[in-house]
């Protein structure tokens, strides 16, 4: 059904020539994110303004009209799809970086600046924001918020809902508020912030954010560690975190991860082994020997074949070749990936990791683990090839979740749910709990207009 003429006059007196359109071409551009749902939206308009996204909500709220804000499009969870249409709102324009004290260790940015943006900003000043998805030169800091998106560095530094401050949104009512502060520490009143951060724009569009800077290392180490089996490999990540140091990264894949990447790049040297570590240490340089000494004698034991540590920045980017190849070998692969984020406690890696083997064996289709073990976070793609692999892939889906859900995890690390595990929410979480939930967004956003058909189910 198309908009309401009122709204689309709404839509041109709010917005300038350019920043609105109805067109057919804009609009398939901004149908579909990095998974493969995909619905053509009514409009989409691209604020660079509170004011204006104030009004849009507004003028949304009063026609009952859905509302999508999305920012570079890279969730892989369908999160920024306009399921039931409407309205997107596109933040890419949305984009200054307003203002870097170092002196208060905070940055304050607009939802459009780019992860990879921001962290060029702020190296002059000696320091970095903690999250560093892989898709950082396109990502948009909004959506890192609205999907609590982490990286490798969460394991050290926490993830998005540990480095915000405070923010600026509009809820689903059409009202401004504020939540937060410009301090580090803040014990006032219900943390909102923390609330709107992972709710993938089901309660409020965020039009600002205070970010939580810290000092970037002077210097880093990195160890690669190889191992006979990834049950080896997982016990080692569990030493690893069991003992003082905290390394500022600890990735993990297996074997079918580095053949993709061996095969994907034969000259990145990647190693021939059945599971590896990817381990990185950061600080001051002379406490850098130390903390390598005792992770890389957490990380001996049962299993390890090979343990490299990098002695110049030349050794450390090509023991991280690997993973970097890894992205692009999947691709290269297949185009059915499934890409799942789940996450354990660390302690339930080995377990976690050996229920994903029995589950590949069982239905007899490819499964690349990787990802970000020291904080329990494993990738387990899916990598069916056919149209018999896919179905079975999508049968060991629940199977998956609830292996998780037993070993004390749950769905997602990053991603978030959108609305690929929208289904699965019940398994992770009671009823009273959703229930709560639901409570919340009705609250926010009474007439259910933001981002409709994501989250809960």
């Amino acid at each position: 059904m198309p908009l309401p003429l009122t709204l689309l006059n709404l839509l041109h007196e709010t917005f300038p020539q350019g920043a609105v359109s109805t067109a057919e071409v804009e609009r398939r551009a901004y149908a579909h994110d990095n998974s493969r749902h995909a619905q053509i939206p009514d409009a989409v308009v691209f604020p660079t303004t509170h004011d204006q996204v104030e009004a849009l909500v507004r003028a949304c709220r009063e026609h009952r009209v859905p509302l999508t804000a999305r920012g570079g499009g890279t969730s892989s969870t369908g999160a920024s799809v306009p399921m039931a249409g409407g309205v997107v709102a596109c933040f890419t324009r949305m984009n200054r970086i307003l203002r870097i004290a170092p002196d208060d260790r905070l940055a304050v940015v607009e939802p459009g600046v780019t992860n990879e943006a921001l962290q060029q900003a702020l190296a002059p000043h000696g320091f970095f924001w903690a999250p560093d998805p892989g898709s950082a030169p396109w990502c948009a800091v909004g959506g890192n918020l609205a999907c609590n998106a982490s990286g490798p560095r969460a394991v050290k530094y926490g993830s998005t809902r540990d480095n915000v401050l405070g923010l600026a949104a509009v809820a689903g009512t059409g009202e401004s508020f504020r939540a937060g502060t410009h301090t580090t520490k803040d014990s006032t009143g219900y943390d909102l912030t923390r609330l709107l951060i992972g709710s993938e724009g089901t309660l409020a569009l965020i039009t600002e954010t205070t970010l939580k800077l810290t000092p970037r290392p002077a210097a880093v180490r990195s160890l690669r560690a190889s191992y006979t089996d990834a049950g080896a490999a997982a016990r080692a990540v569990a030493r690893i975190m069991a003992q003082p140091v905290t390394p500022s990264a600890l990735e993990f894949m297996d074997a079918l991860a580095l053949k993709l990447a061996r095969d994907h790049q034969p000259e990145a040297g990647v190693p021939e082994a059945d599971a590896l570590l990817m381990i990185e240490v950061d600080g001051e340089p002379e406490t850098l020997d130390v903390a390598a000494h005792a992770v890389a004698r957490a990380a001996r034991g049962d299993g390890l074949t090979d343990l490299v540590v990098a002695t110049d920045a030349a050794q450390t980017a090509a023991l991280w070749a690997a993973r970097k190849a890894l992205s692009l070998a999947q691709r290269a692969a297949t185009q059915h990936k499934v890409n799942e984020d789940v996450v354990v406690p660390v302690s339930r890696l080995p377990e976690l990791v050996n229920g994903v083997r029995r589950l590949a064996e069982k239905h007899a289709v490819p499964i690349v683990s990787f990802g970000h073990a020291g904080n329990g976070n494993l990738h387990v793609n899916f990598l069916p090839r056919d149209v018999d692999e896919i179905e079975r892939a999508y049968a060991a889906l629940p199977e998956l979740f609830a292996l998780v859900i037993a070993l004390e995890g749950t769905l997602s690390g990053e991603h978030g749910i959108g609305v690929v595990k929208r289904e699965f929410m019940p398994l992770a979480l009671p009823a009273a709990t959703l229930d709560l939930m639901r409570g919340i967004k009705a609250a926010f956003d009474p007439d259910g207009i933001l981002n409709p058909g994501k989250l809960l189910p």
